[in-house]
């Protein structure tokens, strides 16, 4: 754990842990609880952070999180590799990380993390936090997240996990996103993939129904996995060298 007075009151400490159900090697997630309320004037420069025009001028929330991702993001470079690198905001609005390194970093409701991996090991890694559904609102939202195919089962699924089956299919979808659109540079959408089953064990299976590339072709499947702790998600999909 990084040292509690190093870091700013709104970010408190940095934990490095494990909290999906299959350890990746050489792999390193850096997580942090933020509250936007103890952001500071001058936070960012004690951190030795420089934030983009675009945070500058963003709310405090906004600005929390960001540094809360970005102070994940360097310490797990640095436990990675021992560069003390912070990753800078692309076009796309995905983090710009050294070429020979992969890795991305999310947020929600307090709480951001970041992971990292050699390039020789994995070519993509993707992931993402959500908030668990409640059941009204995930009803709500499944036609815009959810293909016919994925809206059958879920039919089938017991009633009191329809919270659970929009946000994990919402965050697989958004972890997929992450972990391929470096590798194919072309963006596609939730109707693009479907997920195809999981298990409370914390596995997941996803297909592509588009075709991105030669290799990332509509039918190709991959796995992935996922947590759910206090009443939030988090998913991870990663691609081995």
């Amino acid at each position: 754990m990084t040292q509690p007075s190093a870091l700013p009151a709104c970010c408190p400490s940095l934990d490095t842990h494990w909290p999906l159900p299959q350890a990746l090697p050489g792999v390193v997630l850096v997580s942090s609880l933020f509250d936007p309320k103890k952001l500071l004037d001058g936070d960012f420069q004690r951190a030795g952070i420089a934030p983009p025009a675009t945070i500058q001028r963003s709310v405090a929330k906004r600005q929390a999180e960001f540094l809360a991702g970005r102070l994940c993001a360097r310490e797990a470079m640095l436990q990675l590799d021992g560069r003390r690198y912070v990753p800078d905001i692309g076009e796309d609005r995905a983090p710009i990380w050294p070429v020979d390194i992969c890795g991305s970093i999310t947020h929600s409701h307090g709480w951001a993390a970041a992971i990292v991996g050699q390039r020789q090991q994995w070519r993509g890694l993707g992931m993402d936090m959500e908030n668990l559904l409640d059941h009204d609102r995930a009803r709500r939202l499944a036609a815009e997240i959810l293909t016919p195919d994925e809206l059958q089962r879920m039919a089938a699924a017991a009633e009191e996990q329809i919270g659970l089956w929009v946000t994990l299919t919402f965050s697989l979808k958004e972890s997929l996103f992450k972990a391929l659109f470096p590798l194919v540079q072309k963006r596609f959408y939730f109707e693009d993939a479907q997920l195809l089953d999981w298990s409370a064990n914390g596995n997941a299976r996803l297909r592509l129904d588009i075709d991105l590339s030669r290799e990332w072709h509509k039918g190709r499947e991959l796995a992935a996995q996922f947590s759910v702790q206090d009443g939030q998600l988090l998913s991870l999909v990663s691609i081995a060298s």
